[in-house]
């Protein structure tokens, strides 16, 4: 029994720590609460008794932006440019698979791929993308293309989503990133954004790709327009979604960074509402595995305290980031510090891949000598 908690939010706590599934309505009234210690501890334990081994794990990979170009308008966003913007790029194929050969240096085993919309390119476009990376780095699993990209890429080409999926997946896609979810409600989508996928189409993307037999991630990107219903709604669609598939293997949220956006008059959440909605989020979820801190927009700190607080994954070790950094969020650690920080908390820090599989100790190894040797100038998270 939690005895801080209030009578309301207490008999919640204690029906998630007993595995039980909770409703919209008690997921709002945790919202609602302020007893961040009470909420904090039974995401705690319900993430201990989902993940009882000893260690804590973390991901090494890059987050590669091949364009910035986009005919979304998103105004969260710092990072997109339109189709006739001069500050426009499409990374050149060599420039891309340098990257790619910086991160398996740095033993890395993964690359975050994922652009804006593109008005121009084709399928074959992508395809041959895909097969450049897999032919000279079959190893790599490339996490890529967000659901508003895939969506985008059946307008364009006048594909299924099935077929846009089935040709990608041929080709070497390995995983999807849970991008451009910020809040599956239409209302809160129709005013963050325009010409982007609304909420049925982005569940829509991710329940075809599991059905194929891919694996994902979910995101959330709260603390702008949405009110706490709707935060528990994205929540809940999520949550329906892998009931029917089982196919996202982990929950990411972090709070929207205004600075250098249309959005900068929005006060920014503090940690407070961060550490609050994770693990809500923790509770909530409860067919979703894996839970990863979002050090990358909170910093060391509260990173790793949020690893009390539901989560049982440190993320990436981001070796580059761009679109959080366009809004001015700067947070760079080494891959010492991370592992620091899950010790510190009394576990053992182990790298693992997109599956949460542990990696092999040999490419462990690597990643700890090479960031011993040359630590990374910035490294990632945004899976």
């Amino acid at each position: 029994m939690i005895a801080t908690a209030e009578k309301p939010v207490r008999r919640i706590l204690d029906k998630a720590i007993a595995g039980e599934r909770l409703t919209p309505s008690e997921g709002v009234t945790l919202l609602e609460s302020h007893d961040l210690a009470a909420i904090g501890s039974a995401a705690d334990q319900v993430s201990r008794r989902m993940h009882p081994e000893p260690y804590r794990t973390y991901n090494v990979d890059r987050n590669i932006n091949y364009t910035n170009i986009c005919t979304a308008v998103c105004h969260f966003c710092a990072f997109y440019r339109g189709p006739k913007s001069d500050e426009g790029y499409v990374l050149p194929r060599e420039e891309l698979l340098k990257k790619v050969a910086e991160t398996v240096a740095l033993g890395g085993n993964q690359i975050l791929m994922q652009g804006g919309l593109h008005p121009k390119f084709k399928i074959d476009w992508y395809e041959q993308l895909l097969h450049d990376i897999k032919s000279a780095f079959p190893e790599v699993n490339v996490h890529g293309f967000s659901p508003p990209e895939l969506h985008h890429f059946t307008k364009v080409n006048n594909l299924s989503i099935h077929d846009v999926l089935t040709r990608l997946k041929a080709a070497g896609l390995g995983s999807i990133p849970g991008g451009g979810a910020e809040i599956l409600v239409d209302r809160v989508r129709s005013e963050l954004t325009r010409g982007k996928v609304m909420t049925d189409d982005w569940l829509e993307v991710m329940r075809v790709w599991h059905s194929l037999g891919g694996i994902s991630t979910a995101t959330m990107m709260f603390g702008h327009v949405e009110t706490l219903d709707e935060r528990i709604e994205h929540l809940d669609r999520l949550r329906s979604v892998q009931d029917e598939t089982g196919g996202f293997t982990a929950f990411i949220c972090w709070t929207f960074q205004p600075d250098n956006t249309d959005l900068s008059h929005i006060p920014p959440v503090g940690s407070f509402e961060y550490l609050k909605t994770q693990a809500i989020a923790r509770l909530y979820l409860d067919n979703i595995p894996n839970i990863q801190s979002s050090w990358v927009t909170q910093g060391l700190k509260i990173g790793q305290l949020a690893m009390n607080f539901g989560a049982n994954d440190m993320g990436s070790l981001m070796i580059e980031e761009n679109v959080v950094a366009e809004a001015g969020t700067v947070h760079c650690l080494s891959l010492r510090q991370i592992r620091e920080a899950i010790e510190e908390l009394g576990f053992q820090p182990r790298q693992r891949d997109v599956h949460y599989n542990l990696v092999s100790p040999e490419l462990e190894k690597r990643a700890i000598d090479a960031d011993a040797n040359q630590a990374p100038k910035q490294l990632v998270q945004l899976a």
